[in-house]
């Protein structure tokens, strides 16, 4: 709706102008209104003295207006009709018109700080003194707004991207110029300042590649059929149609525990999403299926002698640990 009001507000601009072209004409009084003047060098070195005019601090706003304009619409426009018949990769669209927002931005500003007199040599003095206050006054937003940049350009994450920063995990929502959104698995929004992702450690589970591992550790009992163990684990993950069959699974004997000999299966998922609904799955059948087979799968055992305090009586308690709780048989 705003492109298709941009368009019309374009087309009622250029048809008011055809119509009063003359009309317009009257208000070229403006030039006459001189309201402050300012030093400059001409092409020659000599100083030359300017005048700034009504018609130019009205020209200023005029293009001060428009980049608004163009910022809120130029970059959907150029996604709707050019980069959504590209073929670009995920998150591409996004950063090309994040950087058009601020091109245009740039280019407003010193086009209207121009037309009021403040000339390049002015504003390298400006943005120099802004560069040392910023450095020194808003050094944390300075920095944010930098990596911001950084993370644009080099994009070592992308809108849509499954990430791991610190304690947070989610998917990349937004990438603004001081902070980046993620959106948890709780579809809660966090705010994240973009310096962390460039100084902190960064898992990204899909920058290239959305395939990942999973891994179910289980113990099966002392004396059991490894050969049997290892077939059925393998069963439990090939009969899932989500677990990939290049990489295939793997079964491994990794040590003797003490009480169980410790296995681990090894698989892969294509997709991130994949990940706790595949893991349910197998291990719902591994479950089944180590009960059809006699498989025994084990838990930690602790055999406690208590004494009592005459030392002519002696009681033998087995406590056995399974699943956080503890049973005490006397």
């Amino acid at each position: 709706l705003r492109l298709t009001t941009m368009v019309l507000f374009i087309i009622f601009a250029l048809g008011f102008y055809a119509i009063w072209s003359d009309f317009i004409t009257i208000f070229s009084f403006l030039d006459s209104v001189e309201l402050w003047s300012y030093g400059t060098t001409s092409a020659e070195g000599t100083n030359v003295v300017r005048f700034v005019t009504l018609a130019n601090l009205i020209l200023a706003v005029v293009i001060i207006v428009v980049a608004w304009i163009m910022t809120r619409n130029l970059p959907g426009l150029l996604e709707v009709l050019v980069l959504s018949r590209l073929k670009l990769r995920q998150g591409s669209t996004y950063a090309i018109t994040t950087i058009l927002t601020y091109i245009i931005v740039s280019i407003g500003a010193i086009s209207s700080l121009g037309m009021i007199g403040v000339t390049w040599n002015q504003l390298q003095w400006l943005a120099a003194a802004l560069t040392v206050g910023l450095g020194f006054g808003l050094q944390e937003i300075f920095a944010n707004f930098v990596s911001g940049i950084i993370l644009l350009f080099e994009r070592p994450i992308r809108i849509g991207d499954t990430v791991t920063i610190g304690t947070y995990s989610g998917t990349i929502s937004k990438i603004r110029i001081r902070a980046t959104t993620i959106v948890d698995f709780d579809r809660k929004e966090v705010i994240i300042p973009n310096k962390a992702f460039v100084t902190e450690r960064l898992i990204n589970w899909s920058l290239s590649d959305t395939v990942t591992r999973i891994t179910v550790s289980i113990g099966v009992a002392y004396g059991s059929d490894l050969d049997k163990v290892k077939r059925v684990l393998l069963q439990a993950a090939t009969s899932n149609s989500k677990v990939m069959t290049e990489p295939a699974p793997g079964v491994y004997f990794l040590s003797f525990g003490a009480s169980t000999l410790d296995h681990e299966l090894r698989f892969y998922v294509r997709q991130i999403g994949d990940r706790a609904v595949t893991s349910d799955e197998v291990n719902r059948e591994i479950d089944r299926l180590c009960r059809e087979n006699d498989i025994n799968i084990a838990f930690n055992q602790l055999e406690v002698h208590l004494h009592n305090s005459q030392g002519d009586e002696v009681q033998e308690v087995k406590r056995i640990a399974k699943d956080g709780q503890d049973k005490t048989e006397g």
